[in-house]
């Protein structure tokens, strides 16, 4: 298994969608670490969300995740292998709806 704690191994303060955004950009932690995260681990990878001063924008939610599937990665194979790890609940929704939403337009 692979963890990827948002705030220890990317930012505290993840914000933007684009790297025109900024350095810690959706973007950049989809290209970064969540895409060689996923293509390394034979197991499942654990985006946690604990530890972030402010909250994620769906911006970078959205670009992060629901980007997986525009980058060539199938909602089937995500829902099995991502596990998200959040306080509330929120970003769960979020990441695993933003993978739907994409996976449906790209049909």
């Amino acid at each position: 298994m692979t963890v990827i704690n948002i705030a220890k191994d990317f930012s505290r303060t993840p914000f933007g969608r684009y790297l025109d955004d900024g350095a810690h950009s959706g973007e950049r932690f989809r290209e970064e670490v969540l895409i060689p995260a996923l293509n390394t681990s034979s197991s499942e990878v654990v985006v946690d969300f604990s530890g972030l001063s402010l909250g994620v924008a769906s911006s970078f939610i959205e670009e992060a995740f629901g980007g997986l599937v525009r980058k060539g990665f199938d909602e089937k194979s995500l829902l099995r292998k991502l596990k998200v790890v959040d306080d509330m609940g929120v970003y769960q929704h979020q990441v695993f709806d933003f993978i739907a939403q994409e996976s449906h337009r790209q049909c």
